[in-house]
Formats: C-alpha cells, structure tokens, sequence
C-alpha cells in the first residue's frame, strides 16, 4: 500500500495507547532492597510524570504511565522475604558462591525477578541456575546449562 494513504498523527491527537508491560505469573518475591528499588522507581516516574505533563509531551506521558502501571502492579504485589542469618542452604535471599567446571568461581545473590542482572551477581529466583541451586548445601552439585556446578559457600 502507498504511503500517501496512510493517515499519521498529525500532533493534535494522542499517541496509540502502548500496551502494558507483561506481569510474571510467579509470586512477586522481592528481597527489602528490591522493595526500595521498587518505590524509587515510582518517585521517578512521578516526577517524569511532572515534567513530561508541563512539556505537553503526549508520547513521553504514554510511556511513563505503562510504566508506572507496571510498577505500581509490582508495588501491590510485592512479597518482601528478609535473607536468612547464616542460612545452610541456598535460598531466595542468599548469596551463594559457585565452582564451575573450568575452575572459575562465581558468586550471585538469588533475588527478586525484576532485581536480576547477572553480570551484577544478582539471579532472579526464577532463572533455570537458581533454581537448580535452590535447596541444595555446599558440596552439593547442581547442572548449569550443559555442565555442573559445585556449591562451594552460602552466605
């Protein structure tokens, strides 16, 4: 079809609404820094809000207000879990420290979904390795894609 036919957005009308961010249909657990990060996110949607109602800029404000949605939805339904003191175990929570097959060690934090970032040592509690690690004590084995891993502190 020729373009010439096609009616855009002249500026007068208001942006396609864009569609909510997808909410994970696991149990919302956040550890007490996550449910920080959380309410952060909301001030500085608030105040985007602001600035983006005083410049009149109808895409920026569709954008902050699917992402506030989402927020406020993770806000609602967070479930704070406070790490163990001295767990035996890994869990949601705890910091655990992994040998790998060629002798590298790594360390991650099991956390919250929306607290993942890998290269930061945090792994969301959902993630295949966390899973695998989750219940298991130091000495104890878990598969990590096609090799093993060896739990070597928890913390």
């Amino acid at each position: 079809m020729s373009r010439a036919f096609v009616k855009e957005p002249d500026g007068g009308e208001p942006p396609e609404p864009l569609p909510d961010r997808p909410i994970s249909p696991h149990p919302n657990l956040v550890t007490p820094e996550g449910l920080r990060a959380i309410d952060d996110r909301l001030e500085e949607l608030r105040q985007r809000l602001a600035a983006g109602q005083a410049a009149g800029d109808r895409a920026a404000l569709a954008q902050i207000a699917r992402d506030a949605r989402y927020w406020a939805a993770r806000r609602a339904s967070a479930q704070v879990v406070a790490p163990r003191d001295n767990p035996s175990e890994v869990a949601f929570g705890a910091t655990v420290t992994l040998l790998r097959d060629d002798r590298r060690r790594q360390t991650y934090r099991i956390v919250g979904e929306d607290e993942g970032d890998p290269p930061r040592g945090a792994l969301s509690y959902v993630s295949p390795l966390a899973r695998a690690l989750i219940g298991k004590c130091v000495g104890d084995v878990a598969r990590s894609g096609n090799a093993e891993v060896e739990i070597v502190e928890i913390k």
